[in-house]
This record gives C-alpha cells, sequence and structure tokens, in this order.
C-alpha cells in the first residue's frame, strides 16, 4: 500500500508543469544616461549581464537608449530610483552625504567607494532617491560663530544641525565647513569654496581630450580671479548676472587621468585664497586615420616648428572684449557640404614624407568639411582677422580673434577675402575652398583654439558658449 502511494504521489508530482524563474519584477532602477551600454551598466554595479538582461526582459543586448529605465537585481535593502550625479567643485564626500542623507556605507556600496579621496570634479556618482529629504540649502558658520547663532540665522534649530550633518554635538562643527540645513537655497549659499567665493561651477563634465571647460564663479565684490585648469592659467571675464566666466581647452593627447583645478581670489585688500581639486579628464576615443602621403617640406620640423610657435604667440593672448554673440555656425553653411566631415577633430595621424623615410605622429587639429576649390568659407562667429598670409604646412590661412580667448583658424584656401585689423560679422564670406599647404585634396579645415589649446569646433556647433 506505502509503494503504492508513493508511486501515485510521483505520478502527480510528474504532472505538474515546470515554471521557469520569472525576470525580477521589484528592486532599485537605474535611468540610462547618454554613453552607457548594458555592459558597462552591468560592470558598474557589480552584476552579470545576463542578470541584468534577465530583470528586465532584454533579449538583445544591444538594445539601449537615453532615458530607459532599468530594475538593478541583486541591490538588496536598495530601491527607488538611483539617480546620477557629476560632483562639481566645492562638493565633497561629506558634503554629500550631508545633502542626500545617503547613509555612507549605501554610498560606497553603490559606487566602489574605497577612499573620500577618489572624490574628483567630473566623476559621476550613483545617489539613491529615498524617502527622505534632500537638502539644498548649504549653510557655514563663520570664525567665532556658534551652532546656535548659525541655527537662528538661518531659522532652524541647532539639534536639526546636528541631525542633518551628522555632528556629535553643536561644538563638532569647524568654521567654513559646509553644512545643510532646512530650507530653499539661496544665490548666497555656502560653495564649500573660501568665502571670496559665493560659487563655482564647471559646465558640461566630464571634461573629454579636446573639450572646453566652462568655468563659472560668482565672487564676492571686488574680488579679482585667476586660477589653473591642468597646466594653464585660467582667464576670467564678467559675464551676465556678475558671474565671471573662464573659458579652457583640454589638448587631444592630454592622458586621460585626474589633474589640478585651482581658483584663486585677490580680495579688496591684497589679501588672497585659493581652493584646489581634482579634475577628472576622460578620453575622447579617438580612431586612427589611415596613413596619410604628403609633401616632405611640410612635415619637416624646419618648416613646421616655425609655423607652430607663430600660431601659439597669435592665439595666446586673452582679448577681453567678446565679440560673438549666441552660438557659432558652420564656416562651410553657405554650401551643400556643411554638415559633411571629411575628417573629425582629434584623430590620431601619421604623415609620411613621399619618397622619404621622414614620419611624423600627431592628431587632427581642426574639423575638415568636404568641398571642392572654389567654394565660400563664412566665419562662424563675429570677430577681429589677426592674420591672413600663405604658410608652408596650412596653405593660405585666416585667423579671427573672437574674444576671450577664442580664436577660429582656416586652412587650405584658394584665395583670402579678408584683411588684418578687418571687423567680421556672423555669416560673412572670409575666403575660398582651396588646396594650398599639407593637403591631399581641396577642402576646408576649421580650427579652434581656447585659450592656448586647440579644441573640438564640433562641440562649438552643438552647444552655446558660454
Amino acid at each position: 500500500m506505502r509503494k503504492l502511494v508513493l508511486t501515485v504521489l510521483l505520478s502527480v508530482t510528474l504532472l505538474i508543469p515546470f515554471k521557469p524563474a520569472l525576470a525580477q519584477d521589484t528592486g532599485p532602477v537605474y535611468v540610462v544616461q547618454p554613453g552607457d551600454s548594458l555592459y558597462s551598466i552591468a560592470a558598474r554595479f557589480s552584476i552579470s549581464l545576463d542578470d541584468l538582461l534577465a530583470a528586465n526582459g532584454i533579449a538583445d543586448p544591444n538594445s539601449l537608449a537615453a532615458g530607459q529605465q532599468l530594475i538593478i537585481p541583486g541591490l538588496d535593502g536598495v530601491s527607488g530610483i538611483l539617480d546620477t550625479k557629476f560632483i562639481n567643485f566645492g562638493d565633497s564626500y561629506r558634503g554629500l552625504m550631508r545633502q542626500t542623507q545617503v547613509p555612507d556605507a549605501l554610498f560606497r556600496k553603490l559606487n566602489h567607494v574605497v577612499s573620500p579621496s577618489e572624490f574628483y570634479v567630473g566623476t559621476n556618482m550613483i545617489v539613491p532617491l529615498q524617502d527622505q529629504t534632500q537638502y539644498s540649502k548649504r549653510v557655514s558658520p563663520a570664525t567665532g560663530e556658534s551652532m546656535l547663532e548659525l541655527a537662528v540665522k538661518n531659522n532652524t534649530d541647532v539639534w536639526s544641525l546636528n541631525s542633518i550633518n551628522q555632528l556629535d554635538g553643536s561644538w563638532a562643527a569647524l568654521p567654513g565647513d559646509t553644512l545643510y540645513a532646512p530650507g530653499e537655497s539661496s544665490e548666497n549659499n555656502a560653495s564649500g569654496l573660501p568665502s571670496a567665493f559665493i560659487s563655482a561651477e564647471i559646465r558640461d563634465l566630464p571634461i573629454k581630450q579636446g573639450g572646453t571647460g566652462v568655468i563659472t564663479v560668482t565672487a564676492q565684490p571686488g574680488v579679482k580671479l585667476g586660477g589653473l585648469l591642468v597646466d594653464h592659467q585660467l582667464q576670467f571675464f564678467p559675464s551676465q548676472g556678475g558671474t565671471l566666466v573662464a573659458l579652457q581647452g583640454v589638448h587631444a593627447l592630454l592622458e586621460p587621468g585626474v589633474y589640478p583645478l585651482r581658483l584663486d581670489a585677490t580680495l579688496p585688500d591684497g589679501s588672497t585664497q585659493s581652493y584646489e581639486q581634482l579634475i577628472l579628464i576622460v578620453s575622447g576615443n579617438y580612431p586612427e586615420d589611415p596613413l596619410l602621403y604628403v609633401d616632405p617640406a611640410t612635415i619637416d620640423p624646419a618648416s613646421t616648428e616655425p609655423e607652430s610657435q607663430q600660431l601659439i604667440s597669435l592665439t595666446t593672448p586673452a582679448t577681453p572684449t567678446k565679440y560673438w554673440v549666441g552660438d557659432f555656425i558652420s564656416p562651410a553653411i553657405a554650401y551643400a557640404e556643411s554638415t559633411y566631415f571629411t575628417s573629425r577633430y582629434g584623430n590620431r595621424r601619421t604623415y609620411i614624407g613621399q619618397g622619404t623615410e621622414l614620419s611624423v605622429q600627431g592628431f587632427h587639429t581642426g574639423l575638415d568639411f568636404g568641398g571642392g576649390d572654389g567654394l565660400p568659407i563664412t566665419a562662424p562667429a563675429s570677430g577681429i582677422v589677426i592674420f591672413a598670409g600663405p604658410l608652408t604646412v596650412r596653405g593660405n590661412a585666416t585667423v579671427i580673434d573672437h574674444g576671450w580667448g577664442v580664436y577660429s583658424g582656416f586652412w587650405h584656401q584658394s584665395a583670402m577675402q579678408v584683411e588684418v585689423g578687418q571687423s567680421v560679422n556672423l555669416g560673412d564670406v572670409i575666403g575660398l575652398v582651396g588646396g594650398t599647404g599639407r593637403v591631399t585634396g581641396a577642402h576646408l579645415h576649421w580650427e579652434l583654439w581656447v585659450n592656448g589649446v586647440q579644441v573640438d569646433p564640433l562641440d562649438w556647433l552643438n552647444q552655446p558658449y558660454p
């Protein structure tokens, strides 16, 4: 009888259909950012690609779009939306913990942070948007100011300041420390910077090789600003709303990594304040161009070095007047090839001297537009012509000063139609496409310099500067 019961139970069990494990339908949600891939997202959260695909019911790992929401499996104890935040100038590890109220252990788990010293400007951090309140109002105790005085000044109480900022007591806050308080943020919030600076921000993080850093600072009245990005001195100019702006190019051959970013302030009484933080520079992912066979004279250092030094001397001064207004436009806008690029900025190149063993390695310093001899070249923005003449490598060349340390160069022209000292407006014809200098065919080469460094002109066509 017992044997019969076991047989019946086994038979019933075999009749029950097998159900595969269902894809996970709960868990924290990550919003896909531009440049993300399923592979990079899986690596970022230390999960397998297969688990990520299964949790989201994705069959094709190449199907992904910015803004798409993905469930991240395997993150026990984490829920809600996983936001992303680029660390900006003045941000600190401790400050972010206070602002977001995210527990230290959870933040480290999500971002694989080993040490707060890894907190570089331009680093993209994961911040879970949890149920608790996040704070935007920054406050900072002045020298000799008590926590009670700080609390009263900001319409709160000492207990709230201690709790929000995870302080052991009212004695634990240091002068100049960035704290957070209940209430709305304002322009005069403490920024984590010395008192001379009200706020400072770097746009378009992370900065890539060949990119342009846009540093915007609001300073106390009468403060003069300077600074350093990588190895170039920053030049600040007055902009809208009382802010000061510096534009700085990053070299296309600069090794990706972390570099110094420093702000210097000279106060009206002659005293100085400085603040330095490391900034992350990422790869521009530039490809290799095919070998280029050219006239040996155009890669001979005897010709190239003096010409390069001449261009550096032309593009180093930073004119305090900003001549351009609004966006830059394509200098090839007048003909159909205005969006046909025969070579992009930053491409790695090797030039071979025809009939010789002479070779030179470098990168493409501008943006090449297709087009034949005689097509019109127009000014991408207003400015003053500071050079117009023949060069060995660049052929018939024109350089326009747009102000604030920004210059355009136009090489290989068949004819130049402007003179030194001439003012040009956006869209004015300045020359004609040609094939002079170091070329393999007629085309327009547009080069853009920002505070002494050649940058990607395409960036300036895609967004307004500053």
